[in-house]
């Protein structure tokens, strides 16, 4: 999966640390103050397996989707899940304090039990309590 960004290096470690996954090496940042040319280009992550990978794609311009409303609809999304409610809410206050913006909450439908967020970029993702 490839995700579109204006800045890769901000994308990827948003999403490197809410799913906990690592640099494809080279691809990791620089010492603090340093520049960063790995981050103006691609970026790759995945998890300990090396089976989930997750690229981010420099673009000069993107528009962020105005879903669930607007005239920019949401290009891809991702689903996420998680055990149970109180994951759920864990799993809330970290994406909070990453940097993402709740979109919608449907933490308390006993059918299917979620939350839906933007990612810095504005691309939609779901955490959903699996059944």
């Amino acid at each position: 999966m490839v995700l579109d960004c204006t800045d890769a290096r901000a994308l990827a470690e948003f999403y490197r640390q809410l799913l906990d996954l690592r640099y494809r090496p080279g691809d990791e940042p620089p010492a603090a103050g340093q520049p960063d040319p790995a981050g103006q280009d691609w970026l790759i992550l995945h998890d300990g397996a090396g089976s989930t990978q997750v690229a981010f794609q420099p673009v000069a311009a993107l528009p962020k989707a105005t879903w669930p409303e607007g005239p920019i609809p949401q290009q891809l999304h991702l689903d996420l899940t998680v055990p149970t409610t109180a994951d759920l809410d864990i799993q809330h206050e970290r994406a909070l304090a990453l940097g993402a913006r709740l979109l919608e909450d449907r933490s308390d439908d006993l059918e299917e039990s979620l939350r839906v967020y933007a990612d810095p970029a504005g691309h939609p993702f779901c955490v959903i309590v699996a059944n």
